[in-house]
């Protein structure tokens, strides 16, 4: 089955999941519907480019198409004129019979179109397009319109469905398939006693600073204690500043960003994944994190919140610990009750077995295939009409 994948910017290399479906989805038979391309093209893909400049005469019509697909869509994303017939082409030329928006913002853009060519459209939810992009009323609008145009929906936890759910935005075609990794890849090494990693953007979301105090805290007794930090972000020089006043730069490395190889050796030597994800001030959540799918393949027990899909991938006390998000004195005792666990081992393992069974993502790949070819089964009840504009 051929099929397009949509997505914002083509290629991001930290976006595994996205690169995954287009290298392997349908034994990688796709093509690429971008927002932007940089030119590089590592899957030697067909690529079409919604966002590449504007022909003179779609620019002269802009403000009609800006105003008509606002008031007929809630959203300006939509393509027209020239661009929209290019799209068009070339999904026919293509031979495109599936689209899978990997974000609900680019659903919004190619849904219109998907269904005045009767070709069927998923849309997947990964984090932000279902919880800070959904704060504005005029977004809330537009997925709602958007929803009877689609086959399916897909997203990466439950947590994400709900809150759809919860600003009126439902489908009843929706199924939760994480992201997942390849388990194959990520596995346990020898690990270092007490050694501790985080994996993410120095951002709001992510609460570094947090993370850092917390662990200040509660190895104030254990010197041999170790967290390495990999990423950077707007909050990477504040928590280097952190670290030195709290007097543990000793213990703490600050890698800045590394390639996915780096991070994979590192969680497989690593007996602690930290993270302390909470909801921004935007909004901004979480969907299921992939870093800590890929440290429970690696083994390690996790250190986290009830925030997102988190909770659903960590079962609490038998792989990992939870606390309630910006709860820095519980994430202290969480940490320091993971350090002294009688059954580090076990746990370990059961986070291992655990990845295997929900977070392998050949099988994940394998249940998204059969999601999208069950529903086309079904026939015309499950695929999206036709509608005009």
């Amino acid at each position: 089955m051929r099929a397009a994948i949509g997505t914002s910017d083509y290629h991001v290399p930290g976006e595994t999941f996205i690169n995954r479906h287009i290298a392997h989805l349908f034994g990688g038979d796709t093509c690429v519907i971008a927002g932007r391309w940089d030119g590089a093209n590592p899957y030697d893909k067909p690529v079409f480019e919604r966002r590449a400049r504007m022909a003179a005469g779609d620019l002269a019509q802009m403000p009609f198409w800006t105003g008509w697909n606002r008031l007929r869509h809630k959203t300006t994303r939509l393509p027209f004129g020239a661009q929209k017939r290019a799209l068009a082409q070339f999904l026919r030329d293509q031979k495109v019979e599936v689209i899978l928006a990997e974000f609900g913002t680019q659903a919004l853009a190619l849904a219109p179109l998907a269904n005045e060519m009767g070709l069927p459209i998923f849309s997947y939810f990964r984090g932000t397009d279902a919880s800070k992009a959904l704060r504005p009323a005029r977004m809330q609008a537009a997925y709602r319109l958007m929803m009877p145009r689609l086959a399916g929906v897909i997203s990466v936890s439950q947590f994400l469905l709900d809150n759809l759910a919860a600003h009126g935005v439902r489908h009843p075609n929706a199924h939760v398939i994480p992201s997942g990794v390849d388990v194959r890849r990520f596995t346990p090494g020898e690990v270092r006693p007490l050694s501790c990693l985080a994996v993410g953007r120095f951002v709001e979301k992510k609460a570094p600073l947090t993370t850092l105090q917390s662990f200040a805290e509660a190895t104030r007794d254990l010197p041999e204690a170790r967290l390495d930090f990999v990423g950077d972000g707007p909050l990477y020089q504040a928590a280097r500043d952190e670290a030195a006043r709290l007097g543990v730069s000793g213990q703490v490395t600050f890698h800045g960003a590394q390639p996915h190889e780096f991070v994979r050796q590192k969680l497989s030597e690593t007996e602690f994944f930290l993270q302390h994800s909470v909801t921004a001030a935007d909004g901004n959540t979480e969907g299921l994190p992939t870093a800590i799918q890929e440290a429970m393949a690696a083994g390690c027990i996790t250190v986290s919140t009830r925030h997102a899909g988190i909770p659903e991938a960590i079962d609490e006390g038998e792989t990992g610990f939870l606390v309630e998000e910006h709860d820095a004195e519980g994430f202290t005792r969480a940490m320091a009750r993971a350090f002294t666990a009688p059954d580090r081992a076990e746990m370990a393992a059961r986070a291992r077995a655990v990845a295997e069974a929900r977070f392998d993502n050949d099988r994940l790949l394998a249940k998204l295939e059969t999601t999208i070819r069950d529903t086309l089964a079904a026939g015309p009840g499950f695929t999206a009409p036709r509608t005009p504009g």
